[in-house]
């Protein structure tokens, strides 16, 4: 089997995972805050980190961006567990599998703003400070490794692909560790585009509402080690499809959706009646919502316990996947013995038009442990992810 032994996270609720534990499972306390810093002369609500981030002067100029401060946030956690694995299997044997899709946009904005004021760029800006592929460059460099390491950029689908790659890769035998995870950064761009499609909202999101207005744009990054040698978690099961639907909507029916998911639960070898807990993609637009509700509970009913995090994180884009994938496996440790599950943040208002579906109240507990919970990821372009993980 393929297992998650170590995780690093930074985001909106917490840099660390006992931080993260404390916000989300323990207080319910949302990370989204109002902020102009992203949309001059317009307050929006934004998952931002802001907790001191690595140095990066060490780095060359091409991988010194914001995006691999986080990124290097993450990895500080477990670096020791990281190192051990470099030294007992070799640097060859170790990939590095990261999704994002921001990269260093921001310092390319930066950099913009200089040249229309001064006439030229600054010293400091290289252009392959926002290559998608940056992430995994810098941990392969940071880390002396120099096995696959590559960038999935498929925008909100990004991470949980890349962890889905992960996992091909060592099941092939091309690694016996991979560091996989995602990474995201917030940047005027994407703060922009997604306002221009009229997805943005105002106010703190509020998935699965009738009242729902869209998204809070957030940052962050999750890394795992994953290996073959035994942990709590497992990730038994991943699924893909695309819509072909749509540049930026979802298929309404969610018949994509729910190929994903039907080939994740597959591959794990369990029916959906098994699984106890899923993390919604759960954007809180209008369109991903209802698709998601209908194929959700097409698959699985009423009774599932589902939860969107986006209300503590902000939708992280990129590094979404892997942060919600981090928030099943914290459900899922040993010391959650009454099953403490990710709230679900909302008005409670149900959208009467779509399915109603079991969304977890702060403070909810299974009276178990977590055995199975299923993690959701669905991105513009009509490209769909699913990750099922199982107790170890």
């Amino acid at each position: 089997m393929i297992y998650l032994n170590h995780l690093g996270i930074i985001c909106a609720p917490g840099n660390s995972r006992e931080e993260v534990w404390r916000r989300v499972f323990e207080s319910a306390e949302s990370g989204i805050t109002p902020t102009e810093q992203y949309s001059p002369g317009r307050t929006l609500p934004l998952g931002c980190v802001n907790a001191a981030l690595p140095a990066i002067g060490h780095l060359p100029l091409q991988q010194r961006s914001r995006n691999n401060q986080l990124a290097l946030a993450a990895l500080a956690q477990i670096r020791t567990e990281v190192d051990a694995a470099i030294a007992r299997f070799g640097a060859n044997r170790i990939g590095i599998m990261i999704g994002t899709s921001t990269s260093g946009i921001a310092e390319s904005e930066a950099a913009l703003r200089e040249h229309v004021a001064s006439g030229k760029l600054p010293d400091t800006y290289h252009y392959g400070q926002q290559e998608l592929g940056s992430p995994a460059t810098m941990l392969a460099s940071v880390l002396g490794t120099n096995g696959p390491a590559y960038v999935h950029s498929t925008a909100c689908a990004s991470s949980s692909k890349a962890m889905a790659s992960a996992a091909r890769l060592l099941n092939m035998g091309l690694c016996d560790a991979v560091i996989c995870g995602g990474v995201d950064s917030l940047c005027a761009f994407t703060v922009a585009g997604f306002a221009s499609l009229e997805s943005v909202s105002d106010v703190r999101c509020n998935p699965l509402s009738a009242n729902r207005k869209g998204i809070n744009i957030g940052e962050g990054a999750a890394l795992f080690l994953m290996t073959r040698e035994p942990a709590a978690v497992a990730l038994r099961g991943w699924g893909e499809s695309s819509d072909a639907h749509h540049m930026s909507a979802p298929d309404p029916a969610g018949t994509g959706a729910t190929i994903a998911m039907e080939k994740a639960l597959a591959r794990a070898g369990i029916k959906s009646a098994q699984i106890d807990y899923i993390n919604l993609h759960g954007t809180a637009t209008l369109q991903n919502d209802a698709m998601e509700s209908r194929a959700v509970h097409g698959l699985f009913g009423n009774d599932v316990a589902v939860s969107s995090t986006k209300g503590f994180t902000g939708h992280a884009l990129g590094a979404a996947g892997a942060i919600e994938a981090a928030l099943c496996w914290l459900a899922m440790q040993d010391d959650n013995a009454e099953g403490v599950l990710p709230p679900h943040l909302w008005d409670g208002e149900r959208d009467t038009g779509l399915p109603a579906l079991n969304a977890v109240a702060p403070g909810t507990r299974l009276g178990r442990r977590v055995e199975w919970a299923l993690s959701n990821s669905f991105a513009f372009g009509g490209a769909n992810a699913a990750l099922v993980f199982g107790r170890g």
